[in-house]
């Protein structure tokens, strides 16, 4: 978010600056129209308000943490928003960027503390830039977040009037003993998938060539997504930051979770091998669920198998839960409380693994090793 000022007033046509492109009072105004959405995620541990050179959040909230470790994450929302620039409908991209972020932190059991945002455009126009950065706040209001800052830069000639990208960064705290990851993960435990609602933010690349390649138009209607291809193509990731914190402190089921991953780029496999420990294996069962219409019509648009996007696409599973065998069934169910449909996709092998091609390790991480078996639930392969 860009410094705000009390009353802006409009640039002077001999200001060089506003001849150049940049438009400041139009970023003062900007942060006027957003100032409420961002102050909604404040509490008491955020000092300052808005328009700070840096925002300021009450580390002495943490004295009752007896080691406590500070977690981060950083990410943007990749090529998605060029849907979102191409059908004018920017009040969701705020919501994936903080999905990709602070869903990332929750993975090692950790609670977000604050949230920080970044856009760069063309050309700043208020409300559009408010409209981003409400869905940032509806974000961090929905996972416990404060939205203590950020920054709105005018970049004209090196982006178009009407692009822009955004990018996120979050901190959150975990217990060191209660830090979740591969070196709990024991042979026999239980994967559990919880269903994505949708592409989420990830191989929007892949979606966007193929509707070229076919001749399709964002605007056009998708009969079997009951939407244009741009509305359906912008439904907001899930965020499952407070569903998974309010678990964790559930002593009847918490205990049981030994790792999460976050299915991002890199499909299931990939993710999933990130947090188990090297020497053991996964076979996910594609049987166990049906891809949502979307993958389905995309890949039949595409004219490729749903099995060659499994590296790009989520295919229905947002994030994966490795849990103790005895834990799983209330996981499940508490889940499934929480309206995260979520079912059990595989189970943790350990030593010789069955013949075939796994995905050993991803993300610079030596992890355990995964692959998808069977064909999915309708019998698409």
């Amino acid at each position: 978010m860009v410094s705000s000022a009390p009353t802006p007033q409009p640039a002077s046509p001999a200001d060089p600056y506003a001849a150049a492109g940049v438009d400041t009072a139009a970023g003062d105004l900007a942060v006027e129209l957003m100032k409420s959405a961002v102050r909604r995620t404040h509490g008491p541990e955020v000092l300052g308000g808005v328009g700070g050179f840096a925002g300021l959040y009450d580390a002495s909230t943490l004295r009752d943490y007896a080691h406590p470790l500070l977690a981060t994450s950083t990410d943007g929302v990749g090529t998605k928003v060029a849907i979102a620039q191409a059908i004018d409908k920017h009040d969701t991209i705020g919501l994936d960027l903080v999905g990709m972020v602070v869903d990332d932190i929750v993975v090692v059991g950790a609670r977000p503390l604050f949230f920080t945002d970044y856009i760069a455009c063309g050309r700043v126009v208020p409300e559009r830039i408010a409209e981003i950065v409400g869905g940032i706040a509806r974000g961090c209001a929905e996972t416990g977040t404060a939205l203590v800052g950020g920054e709105t830069a005018e970049h004209p000639g090196l982006l178009g009037p009407d692009d822009y990208d955004v990018a996120g960064a979050a901190t959150g705290v975990v217990e060191a003993d209660a830090v979740l990851g591969a070196d709990r993960v024991r042979p026999g435990d239980v994967v559990l998938a919880l269903a994505s609602s949708g592409l989420h933010s990830n191989g929007y690349s892949l979606v966007r060539r193929i509707l070229a390649d076919a001749g399709t138009a964002y605007t056009d209607t998708a009969p079997e997504l009951g939407a244009s291809w741009g509305e359906a193509l912008l439904e907001p990731t899930r965020l499952y930051t407070s569903p998974l914190l309010r678990l964790l402190g559930d002593g009847a089921a918490g205990p049981g979770i030994h790792a999460l991953s976050h299915v991002t780029g890199g499909g299931i496999a990939a993710n999933l091998a990130r947090v188990l420990p090297e020497g053991t294996w996964a076979e996910i069962d594609r049987s166990t669920w049906s891809p949502a219409p979307v993958f389905r019509v995309l890949a039949d648009l595409g004219g490729i198998d749903l099995a060659a996007t499994e590296g790009t696409w989520n295919l229905g599973i947002g994030f994966l839960a490795v849990v103790a065998p005895e834990r799983a069934a209330a996981v499940q169910t508490a889940l499934v409380r929480e309206g995260i449909a979520t079912w059990q996709a595989g189970i943790v092998g350990e030593g010789a693994r069955p013949d075939g091609d796994f995905v050993a390790g991803a993300k610079g991480v030596d992890g355990g090793a995964v692959r998808l078996v069977g064909a999915y639930a309708d019998g698409a392969s």
